[in-house]
């Protein structure tokens, strides 16, 4: 496994480009990243996960703006994408058609996330393509939320880390939005009353 520095952005962005699978930090815990249209690099995902491979992983894009072309929006998911992206929650909403199978579950639905984290954002820039990013742990353990506990879990199965430490050390906020139905399946730092909040003024 390679440590690499905040400052080799570009060697990570090129490792994810041949299909590499790193770890790094973002705002709430350690993440893993592969890009999101190569099969092989999913299955090196799913074996390092140890996660049923029927659970998609969220899709990670730099931008607010690019999210249609991956999602379909309601009025609803666009104030919620308005009120909290870039930032701690990600929202499950219906897949454009075309996008890969293993990125969309049974139900016809996507996870995105926009990390408000810098770092990441510039690293999916420069990696030119969007990432599936879960929480760096095995399934069912606590995410890793430094560089050295990755190395600990991981050792030799993933190609890199980038140094550094998560910041709040909760996972997202998760929201289902589709159609006129909304649910919570997790709550985080972005609260359900802050999400019931913005919902009831669109629906004003």
């Amino acid at each position: 496994m390679k440590i690499l520095r905040q400052s080799q952005i570009d060697e990570a962005a090129e490792i994810l480009k041949n299909g590499g699978l790193i770890a790094f930090p973002t705002e709430t815990v350690f993440g893993l990243g592969v890009v999101y249209d190569n099969k092989k690099a999913y299955d090196w995902l799913v074996q390092v996960k140890r996660r049923p491979p029927e659970k998609p992983f969220t899709l990670m894009l730099a931008d607010p703006e690019e999210i249609e072309k991956y999602a379909e929006l309601t009025n609803v998911s666009k104030a919620l994408v308005k009120a909290f992206m870039p930032g701690q929650f990600t929202m499950i909403t219906k897949a454009k058609e075309g996008l890969p199978s293993w990125c969309v579950s049974q139900e016809g639905n996507i996870g995105i996330r926009i990390a408000d984290y810098p770092l990441i954002r510039d690293l999916i820039r420069k990696t030119e393509k969007p990432l599936l990013v879960p929480s760096a742990n095995r399934s069912g353990e606590e995410p890793a939320t430094s560089a050295k506990e990755v190395e600990m879990v991981f050792k030799n199965e993933i190609e890199a880390v980038i140094e550094g430490h998560s910041i709040s050390n909760t996972p997202s906020t998760v929201v289902l939005v589709k159609d006129d139905y909304t649910h919570v399946f997790r709550e985080g730092v972005v609260t359900i009353d802050e999400i019931k909040k913005v919902i009831e003024k669109e629906n004003k």
